[in-house]
């Protein structure tokens, strides 16, 4: 029944501590983490601090943990073995088998517990926005997701750490935030709201006249009448914190004028931010709140004529602390509000923003030629053609016949055509896994969705310690049922980007990775020096990042531009059997040709790599294979 509070199993939290200024617990993680199971009021986890070095000292640590939190302080080595696999947070299900970590996925995570114990607690399940997606995309895809994770909290533990040795300079993340602040909002009832605005707007442009003649009569002194500005501006805070109070969002009780309702979409004025992600609060506003708060006390106390450089994020710091709950939530946590003073931009000056990131993208280059025919034909000429290595075992298969039900993909919800293909598609891995595969190995499979690779993988390697990592919970639940029901006890699951995932391992596998994915897969495998087992995927996804830049290789650098390449890439992506044969053939070529630029990379630092395809060629449409064995 809805409303009811369930007892859940317990489960473990373990966050990171290095040190401890000011009432902050650092690293800001850990701060963060701390901050939203107080707002939660999350009984639900057993909380260990881990030491990050033997000297810390944790005298006055009490003094930064919430107040009604009980926690534990342990060494690294105390630290369950899934555990010492991961980067801080993590949580573990009392199984020991499963596994949440990195920033992002574990608070997603607190939320969703503190819901399921307490439904009637609505507000802390619309932390996760609309469709339940805030922060759900990971670091290496999502510029925001990276902000708020990743590069706002070091950037400003390296601002807290640089202060106190001298005059700093503001972060350019920091900058970036003031500008994301001043961007438009858009939202799922984006026109509806801004037709509300403009009617809005309308009427106090109209009593605007008349409120001006009467302030002439006032005392000089008094506040002025609202302008445009002030007024349009409520309608946004008015459905912000009408949602936060769980009451409805102001509705018209009559159809919109004529003019309104035929207003051009272009001509209606932009909503603007009243939290970080827009008109609502959400777990984006609960990281960034510690951090910048701590970002401010410094600024305040040292460099208070810099507080003009971000009016928007200081009215945001302001803004945060009348959400209910909020200003509870941090005294216990020993987070002490400030009070800033009111920061009125005074025109549209933009702010200079130093880490905006150049287009990666070239200029337009005169001599370039569109289409895969003559970017082929520019490789050919450097001796670069399509050969795939041969396959080592083209007719061997899996006896699925014989093996248990949970081992077959067929298990899942897939037509029994598809079950077909994808059985194919494991008997090229699994042949190539098996066949490296030592007594006593790590496996790891990459992106492993709902567990086809991996499953199989553990049943037919019970020597072998395989492990699963998968962003996608959901999948990752599924696969864990499927092992439950095989009784796995050589195998792992863990929640996490897989930057996140540290441990040592010998074989990384990934089947349909997607995109700069498989690149992702095939730069950890080199990292541990292990050898690597990926099939490609959505090649036409494929663009430079903030950890890679295409062509990858030297030979191919050599000799296409970054749009050549991308040419490559789109067509990559037409290999679907729908399409006309020929148009298939060409599709398939560029395939080979941006994976051959992925193994030659991989061959400049110290592998052995073939690019094969899969057999039969029909179990896929993306049907590479790119195998790499350390030298």
């Amino acid at each position: 029944m809805k409303g009811i509070k369930k007892s859940l199993a317990e489960e473990y939290l373990y966050l990171d501590l290095s040190h401890q200024r000011e009432g902050c617990i650092f690293p800001l993680h850990t701060s963060v983490t701390l901050f939203l199971l107080s707002y939660c009021d999350n009984k639900i986890f057993k909380v260990y601090l881990v030491l990050t070095r033997e000297s810390a000292d944790i005298s006055h640590v009490r003094n930064g943990l919430p107040q009604d939190v009980e926690v534990q302080i342990i060494s690294r080595e105390e630290l369950p073995p899934i555990v010492q696999n991961c980067c801080l947070p993590a949580t573990m299900e009392n199984t020991g088998n499963f596994c949440r970590a990195g920033l992002a996925v574990v608070l997603r995570h607190i939320i969703q517990k503190s819901y399921e114990a307490d439904p009637s607690k609505k507000e802390i399940l619309q932390l996760l926005g609309f469709k339940k997606t805030c922060l759900k995309a990971c670091a290496e895809v999502s510029q925001w997701t990276r902000l708020c994770e990743l590069t706002i909290p070091l950037a400003i533990e390296n601002f807290l750490r640089l202060s106190s040795e001298q005059p700093s300079t503001i972060p350019v993340e920091i900058l970036q935030l003031e500008k994301k602040l001043g961007e438009p909002v858009r939202v799922h009832n984006d026109d509806k709201l801004r037709r509300q605005k403009l009617k809005q707007q309308k009427a106090a442009g109209a009593r605007l006249p008349l409120a001006q003649d009467k302030s002439k009569n006032k005392v000089h002194g008094q506040e002025p009448s609202e302008g445009v500005d002030s007024l349009s501006s409520s309608l946004e805070q008015e459905v912000a914190f009408s949602k936060l109070r769980a009451k409805e969002e102001p509705a018209t009780t009559s159809r919109e004028p004529s003019h309104i309702r035929k207003a051009k979409a272009s001509d209606l004025p932009p909503l603007e931010h009243v939290f970080a992600e827009g008109l609502y609060f959400t777990l984006a506003d609960i990281v960034l709140l510690p951090c910048v708060h701590h970002f401010l006390v410094v600024i305040c106390k040292n460099l208070s004529e810099k507080l003009v450089e971000f009016p928007l994020l200081a009215s945001w710091y302001q803004r945060v602390q009348e959400v209910p709950k909020v200003k509870t939530a941090a005294s216990k946590c020993g987070i002490q509000f400030l009070d800033l003073p009111d920061l009125l931009t005074t025109s549209d000056e933009q702010h200079p923003n130093p880490s905006e990131v150049p287009c990666m993208e070239e200029q337009n280059d005169p001599l370039f030629i569109g289409g895969p025919r003559p970017t082929m034909t520019k490789l050919m000429e450097k001796g670069i053609e399509v050969i795939f290595s041969p396959h080592p075992c083209p007719t061997w298969t899996l006896d699925w016949n014989s093996l248990p039900a949970a081992v077959s993909p067929r298990e899942g919800k897939m037509s029994s055509d598809r079950a077909l293909r994808k059985q194919q598609q494991l008997n090229n891995l699994v042949y190539v896994v098996t066949n490296q595969a030592r007594s006593g190995d790590r496996i790891v499979d990459f992106c492993s969705g709902g567990g086809h690779v991996g499953i199989v993988l553990a049943h037919v390697l019970p020597s072998c310690q395989v492990i699963l990592i998968e962003n996608k919970e959901l999948s990752l639940v599924r696969a864990k049922k499927r092992s439950d029901e095989l009784g796995l006890s050589n195998i792992w699951f863990i929640q996490a980007n897989m930057e996140y995932f540290t441990g040592m391992f010998n074989i990384g596998v990934a089947l349909h990775a997607c995109g700069v994915a498989t690149d992702m897969v095939i730069e950890h495998c080199i990292k541990m020096r292990a050898s690597f087992v990926t099939c490609p995927c959505c090649y036409g996804f494929i663009q430079n990042t903030s950890k890679f830049n295409f062509p990858k290789s030297e030979q191919f650098k050599e000799t296409l531009s970054y749009k050549e390449h991308m040419i490559l890439c789109r067509f990559a992506d037409q290999t679907a059997v729908q399409l006309p044969p020929q148009r298939r053939l060409i599709g398939k070529q560029c395939m080979y040709l941006v994976d051959l630029d992925r193994a030659r990379a991989a061959e400049e630092r110290g592998y052995s790599v073939q690019v094969i395809s899969m057999e039969p060629e029909n179990c896929s449409p993306k049907n590479n294979m790119i195998v790499g064995v350390p030298i």
